[in-house]
């Protein structure tokens, strides 16, 4: 693997490139890691939770995290307010608007996955039991206005908040009211991560579909199954979307590098503070030109910051970031892992699903995200209906992970995770639609009423 700049020099383009390479790993060492968040709620009331309520009896998301410990887990603090917890490789963080985040530690098997994810979910349903809180998961919130939306005291955070507005209409609402399920996943070379980015990508609208659960914004049908995914296509044009490039001959880790190099950044973090360096060049910072941090050069670190700054529907850090789903119930947390890991971890499996998308157009790419977000699995590419590709996709990950053959102590393999979106496939029916069908029926126009139906 490539060496990274020391931090007694300053940093060469060739110790950003060498960032990247130095995520490549063995296929012995591939891992999946997992990440999802969910909406905090007042039970009873519906009400969105905010960080320190007064009076503090209320009990708030500090009382969440402060209740946590007791099962392990240890603070990260912030400026002195408990912003994060960690264990086992694993952390609990916080969305802007407190939406609750589990990153998992990369592990094994998606069984691994699962009883992470039950454990966690566990542990904050005792805690949160005593503080009358509840957990939705779901894409976008479906009642509350954006001026409702409490705000975490991370200084990252008031940084974006002040500079979304000047680059999209909706990236207020991408960080106080979606909530989406993640998976993370390893590469062994630059030519393996070049399959599986051009793959991912393609496919991810797919992915969107199958996931789609956020019909509702203020409490009314959103014209979305998907308002989540549409948030994202007017969030910040400089820093999202599908990324024509990945599709070139020649893509690679430099042309991710500079690609980042060219996504105007947000922050530094020296020490405990966050230096707003927002719409400010990282190459002008590689050169000490930032009149906020006079003479001041980046580290690696930084770097690794900004990476973490940048929101395409695949995100290349030292592992690949599956990033184009709607967070949904328990089933989906498992599920989308498991579908990224058939189709990743097995050689025929990827082939298969780079067959499946590699005729397509690249001005199909962005259409087709925007569709999905509309109308999910009845979108069409290519002369085929996203059902039709989703069925494909299932199939060929299914194959996937019965040939990696993880079985757990029931000697289960990893494909009973697919079944949940083998049923949505097979119907064409979203869970967003389902969501739907009862707001229109049973529940009388009446989007609250899946706080009661739909909480963990």
């Amino acid at each position: 693997m490539a060496e990274v700049a020391c931090d007694d020099r300053p940093l060469t383009f060739e110790d950003l490139v060498a960032w990247f390479d130095n995520g490549s790993k063995p296929k012995s060492d591939w891992r999946v890691g997992a990440e999802h968040e969910k909406f905090a709620f007042r039970l009873g009331t519906h009400e969105p939770v905010p960080y320190d309520p007064a009076p503090p009896e209320q009990g708030g998301i500090k009382a969440l995290l402060d209740g946590l410990t007791r099962f392990g887990w240890q603070p990260v603090l912030e400026a002195g307010h408990v912003i994060a917890l960690e264990r086992d490789k694993a952390n609990v963080s916080l969305e802007p608007g407190g939406q609750f985040e589990l990153s998992g530690a990369p592990l094994e098997t998606i069984h691994d996955i699962c009883e992470e994810t039950g454990q966690h979910l566990q542990e904050v349903k005792v805690v949160a039991d005593e503080l009358g809180i509840g957990f939705l998961g779901l894409g976008f919130t479906p009642v509350w206005r954006r001026d409702q939306i409490p705000v975490m005291p991370k200084g990252r955070y008031k940084i974006m908040r002040e500079y979304m507005p000047k680059v999209g209409n909706l990236g207020l609402d991408m960080m106080f009211r979606t909530c989406t399920v993640q998976a993370n996943l390893d590469f062994g070379s630059e030519a393996d991560m070049v399959a599986k980015f051009r793959t991912s990508l393609a496919l991810q609208p797919i992915c969107t579909a199958l996931f789609a659960n956020s019909p509702f914004i203020e409490g009314k049908p959103s014209g979305f199954v998907s308002a989540r995914a549409n948030v994202w296509t007017d969030t910040d044009p400089d820093r999202t979307g599908m990324l024509d490039f990945v599709f070139a001959d020649g893509f690679g880790f430099e042309t991710y590098a500079n690609y980042a190099l060219n996504v105007p950044m947000y922050f530094a973090k020296r020490g405990d503070r966050y230096i707003d360096l927002a719409g400010r060049s990282f190459r002008d910072f590689m050169d000490g030109k930032l009149a906020e941090l006079p003479g001041g050069r980046p580290s690696i670190k930084d770097w690794a910051d900004h990476i973490t700054t940048i929101f395409p529907e695949v995100r290349l850090k030292q592992y690949l970031e599956m990033r184009g789903a709607d967070s949904g119930p328990w089933s989906a947390l498992c599920a989308l892992p498991a579908l990224w890991t058939g189709i990743f971890y097995d050689s025929a499996a990827l082939a298969a699903a780079w067959d499946l998308c590699k005729d397509w157009k690249i001005e199909d790419h962005e259409r087709l995200r925007g569709d999905v977000a509309r109308i999910g699995l009845k979108a069409e590419i290519a002369g085929r209906s996203v059902q039709d590709v989703a069925r494909d996709m299932l199939a060929i990950a299914r194959e996937g992970l019965k040939r990696r053959n993880r079985l757990s102590g029931g000697m289960v393999d990893e494909t009973n995770y697919l079944s949940q979106l083998d049923e949505i496939a097979a119907s064409g029916i979203t869970q967003a639609e389902r969501l739907l069908e009862l707001y229109n029926g049973p529940w009388a126009g009446d989007a609250s009423k899946v706080f009661e139906s739909f909480a963990y």
